[in-house]
């Protein structure tokens, strides 16, 4: 232990670096210089279960009750993700992706339908229609 460093740790600048030295590599003499591996573990991230994409799909448009079963694929990969078991929540997240998308896609062409029949034939039947003349031909009144 370093009594100047209570913890028993060396500050970085004080360990020496390895690497190559005036006479090549350094090492300890005599021992042959091999290759040395580092593992460096990188926690994977988490699945992704796309909850809040399936709420909305689920309460603002629920075609053909993809929302539904986008929002049940949600949670079964939540729940998988809490158990631990991340292939089981990756598939389960991805079958709520795929599901999602059909139903975002669809809800899509459905809204623009509607606004493109609104806007075409609401005016054209307002348009089209002679109210003050059926009125009068209805009771036979002008004749």
């Amino acid at each position: 232990m370093n009594p100047t460093y209570p913890s028993g740790a060396y500050p970085p600048e004080a360990v020496a670096l390895q690497g190559r030295g005036p006479d090549g590599f350094s090492g300890r003499p005599g021992v042959p210089t091999g290759v040395q591996y580092t593992t460096v573990n990188i926690p994977a991230e988490p699945p992704k279960d796309h909850i809040t994409w399936s709420i909305s799909n689920f309460l603002y448009g629920n075609i053909f009750g993809l929302g539904l079963a986008a929002f049940i694929f949600s949670i079964k990969a939540r729940d998988r993700k809490i158990v631990g078991d991340h292939q089981g929540a990756r598939k389960h997240g991805s079958t709520a992706r795929c599901l999602n998308i059909w139903a975002t896609i669809l809800n899509t062409i459905f809204w623009i339908l509607i606004i493109v029949c609104t806007v075409v034939f609401v005016p054209a039947n307002i348009y089209s229609c002679d109210c003050k003349n059926s009125y009068n031909n209805r009771y036979n009144y002008g004749k």
